[in-house]
């Protein structure tokens, strides 16, 4: 006796093609590490197998500093503007507003970070390369000017490549506007700290980012005013190895602490609470 039926077609195997979303993978760009995207999220954007520290959209930092359900977003309505007529600046500005989803190059929110109020300036990469312009010096003044009405504690996280050349000297005048303000919080022994992430430069490093009670860096990241090929082409001879990362302005005491990204927001909040004198209550309740 046959062991199959004769009167039935042979059963085809089932294929079936799975489509795997383009945006699944991520992949390092320190060491090319490809893994899922969750797995890089979970691990605060740092790549598991090399550390490195990749970057971060602002509201996504103020997410993983932020006490849940606190953030207030201040500044929003301030938008850039063409002063100069530079050329082809406001199609720049119209495509990174949609590009990059922010309305400049710096978001400022207030909130509790483990229970403590905090005034918490993000810059964006995504947005023109975090280049300083107006609006960027305006809403650093006036989260500054909050602080020191509400005498809460500062903390500016800077990513930028410097100045916006497409604003010129007013551009400029922002480092001036800025480090004015943190001299007044500094004058009233409010906190300001300053959290330097991957890269920091330009006239962003020559002013607001180096001015800190604190500064903190992540690891690897670059700081630094003029880039190393114009340094090493002015002084005419090579640089120290790992010349402008954090670790190198550790050792020469330019810089505090190198805080791992996963350790930052007990950091800052251990620096605040000895600096205020004021730890954070059981109940994580916000202060007026």
């Amino acid at each position: 006796m046959a062991w199959f039926r004769k009167d039935k077609k042979p059963r085809q195997p089932r294929r079936e093609r799975l489509e795997i979303p383009p945006d699944t993978w991520e992949k390092c760009e320190a060491c090319g590490h490809t893994d899922i995207r969750d797995k890089f999220l979970r691990n605060l954007n740092v790549c598991p197998e090399c550390d490195f520290h990749r970057r971060v959209r602002a509201w996504d930092y103020a997410a993983m500093l932020l006490d849940e359900g606190s953030t207030v977003e201040v500044g929003s309505e301030l938008r850039s503007v063409d002063p100069l007529g530079f050329p082809d600046y406001p199609a720049r500005l119209k495509r990174a507003l949609t590009n990059a989803g922010d309305s400049d190059a710096i978001l400022t929110v207030t909130g509790l970070l483990e229970g403590l109020p905090v005034g918490i300036g993000i810059m964006d990469f995504a947005f023109m390369g975090g280049s300083m312009g107006s609006v960027v010096g305006e809403k650093i003044a006036r989260l500054g000017q909050r602080s020191l009405e509400k005498k809460h504690p500062l903390v500016i996280v800077c990513a930028s490549g410097g100045a916006r050349m497409q604003e010129g000297i007013l551009s400029l005048m922002q480092m001036a506007k800025t480090s004015a303000v943190l001299s007044q919080l500094a004058e009233r022994r409010i906190p300001y700290i300053s959290v330097l992430t991957n890269p920091t430069t330009g006239g962003v490093s020559a002013s607001f980012a180096m001015l800190g009670d604190a500064i903190l860096a992540e690891p690897g990241a670059v700081i630094g005013f003029a880039g190393p090929r114009v340094i090493k082409q002015t002084l005419g001879q090579d640089l120290p190895e790992g010349f402008q990362t954090a670790e190198f302005l550790l050792e020469k005491g330019m810089v505090d602490q190198v805080v791992h990204r996963k350790e930052l927001r007990d950091t800052l909040s251990r620096l605040m609470r000895h600096m205020t004198g004021r730890p954070a209550s059981a109940g994580h309740a916000q202060e007026s």
